[in-house]
């Protein structure tokens, strides 16, 4: 059957298992040259870092959207926050938990905050490295953006 003034209307699926069913795609990088984050991890780019851990660094954003505005970031280079989900080991929990020690340092964690991964362009992802806003210091309205 074909739609009208076109190609043949397809409808079929298929999987394809080569040994084993596939886990989700992931990708981890150890650093990518062009990446203003993993510039910033490397010490390459200087930033206003609060709170460091073996795998993540946590830094004043440059364009604050609030009195606190804090960037939670992996060491290691994740595109978006499916590709860190997706590397199961850890990571994701350890970013969050660095978020809360950052509300806690920055004295907001009792009166609230936000935290906000942004993915992809339109959800206003600027940078291809995975990053937690940490936001608070104010009200924050409903809804955001």
């Amino acid at each position: 059957m074909h739609q009208r003034g076109g190609a043949p209307r397809v409808r079929s699926s298929a999987t394809i298992y080569v040994g084993r069913r596939a886990g989700p795609p992931h990708v981890k990088i150890g650093c990518v040259a062009d990446c203003l984050f993993c510039r910033i991890a490397a010490g390459e780019v200087p930033a206003t870092r609060v709170l460091e851990s073996s795998r993540t660094i946590a830094f004043r954003d440059i364009n604050p959207q609030a009195p606190v505005h804090v960037l939670v970031i992996p060491r290691a280079h994740y595109d978006d926050l499916p590709a860190l989900a997706a590397a199961g080991d850890g990571l994701l929990a350890e970013v969050a938990a660095q978020a809360h020690l950052v509300a806690s340092q920055e004295g907001i964690a009792d009166s609230g905050y936000r935290v906000v991964f942004n993915t992809g362009a339109n959800g206003g992802q600027t940078v291809g490295h995975v990053h937690a806003h940490v936001i608070g210091g104010r009200q924050m309205t409903w809804p955001p953006g």
